[in-house]
């Protein structure tokens, strides 16, 4: 079966940092770092999630909260019994053009007993966290880690996206074809050749590619490719060299697709992500 996340996470991979492990007790307010997502676990407590200008969500169970993109939040517990939290700052390769950050949910809450396969790890992750071992930090940042791929996948396999490329990665026959995107961008992709990579009619294809992912395959394909360029420019590689390795023939080629997706040139976009 092919693995519809190795490519993903090869390309853009994604690093966790804990900042708090322990109790928390009253009103905290959690502004993420500049850019950073966040992944808070419950392990013990009530907490009361709050979104501005939203309803609070009460969590009474063990949970997982993602947050893929900075959003300020409000957590309110018992002023003195509080909740026990194992929390981690998510940093995206790419920043704001990585694709598994723009793909998800603003706010994902999961019970922590729904993630199939996860009670080993996060037992471990607890047990660390709370414990003042040697090593303990970088090992729970990696169990983070572990946890969020883990939860990539309990999003595709429960069907919990439903429009995006996650949805699309879902898809029984869409995934050979949105794969095939991720791992060789350089090839000369058309409407046929990914149908046929699909198993499905041009026309059929189409359709259920626009309806799943929310786009054109036309468009994802751009997309992914620009995205890849982008990754390549804040590394310091050449233009041209970039254009040929995600399937442009030239330098002139991906500055046009570059500037149709992001509105600006490269050289345009690289000194505003410098300078931000």
């Amino acid at each position: 079966m092919t693995d519809r996340l190795e490519a993903l996470l090869e390309r853009f991979s994604a690093s966790a940092r804990l900042f708090q492990a322990g109790a928390l007790c009253g009103i905290n307010d959690l502004t993420p770092e500049h850019g950073a997502g966040q992944l808070h676990l419950v392990r013990e407590g009530s907490v009361e999630v709050v979104h501005e200008g939203e309803p609070g969500l009460r969590v009474e169970v063990p949970s997982l909260l993602l947050y893929p993109r900075p959003l300020a939040h409000r957590f309110i517990t018992d002023a003195e019994r509080g909740a026990d939290l194992a929390c981690a700052n998510l940093q995206f390769e790419g920043g704001a053009a990585n694709p598994i950050a723009t793909a998800l949910p603003a706010f994902v809450c999961i019970g922590l007993d729904e993630i199939d396969g996860s009670q080993p790890v996060l037992t471990l992750l607890f047990e660390e966290a709370f414990e003042r071992r040697c090593g303990r930090l970088a090992l729970v940042n990696r169990l983070f880690e572990v946890v969020l791929i883990q939860v990539l996948r309990h999003l595709m396999e429960s069907g919990r996206t439903r429009v995006g490329m996650l949805a699309g990665l879902s898809h029984p026959q869409l995934r050979h074809a949105v794969v095939a995107i991720h791992e060789t961008p350089e090839h000369d992709w058309t409407l046929d050749t990914l149908a046929a990579r699909a198993g499905m009619s041009r026309s059929v294809f189409a359709n259920a590619f626009r309806d799943s992912v929310g786009c054109t395959p036309g468009t994802y394909l751009q997309q992914w490719r620009v995205g890849l360029a982008q990754q390549s420019l804040l590394g310091g590689r050449p233009l041209k060299s970039i254009a040929m390795d995600v399937g442009y023939g030239s330098e002139a080629a991906l500055s046009r697709a570059f500037k149709a997706s992001t509105g600006l040139s490269p050289r345009a976009w690289k000194a505003r992500m410098l300078s931000g």
